[in-house]
């Protein structure tokens, strides 16, 4: 379960959906892999300041629900995760780095979602809606094309 994370000047709960795949797609997850995953990211949580509040695993990819810190923009989270989780599977399982020949354990892609702990866009933004004595909408569009 998330909780708020107290800091000096902010008070934050920070959840991401992070999906990485194995580097390309390789079927490489099996039991010891999981095993080596889990206490990799227990190890991560007492040097960074992640919690790891959920972690599913399949056959050529992994999901993860992470809670983090301002401090860390998703990209650098990601970096933190997918080199430090590599190296150590790598060292600890030899086998799996035969099925990947390019000496690489994740993609170069990923997926990554924010997480509402209170709510979803709809409930949210409702609540922004009633908040002052007058509003005014910013966009006429569901949704702000960026591109």
């Amino acid at each position: 379960m998330s909780s708020y994370v107290h800091k000096s000047h902010n008070v934050t709960v920070l959840l991401y959906h992070l999906v990485f795949p194995a580097k390309y797609r390789r079927v490489v997850i099996d039991g010891l892999v999981d095993q080596v995953l889990r206490e990799v990211c227990l190890e991560l949580e007492t040097r960074y300041q992640l919690k790891f509040l959920e972690i599913g695993t399949d056959r050529d990819h992994v999901h993860f629900l992470v809670q983090s810190v301002p401090t860390y923009s998703v990209t650098k989270l990601v970096m933190i995760i997918k080199s430090l989780t590599a190296r150590e599977i790598f060292r600890r399982c030899p086998g799996v780095k035969k099925k990947l020949w390019g000496g690489e354990f994740w993609s170069d892609g990923y997926f990554a979602s924010t997480v509402g702990r209170l709510g979803n866009e709809r409930t949210i933004g409702a609540y922004v809606k009633q908040q002052g004595s007058s509003y005014q909408q910013l966009h006429q569009d569901r949704q702000l094309a960026l591109f």
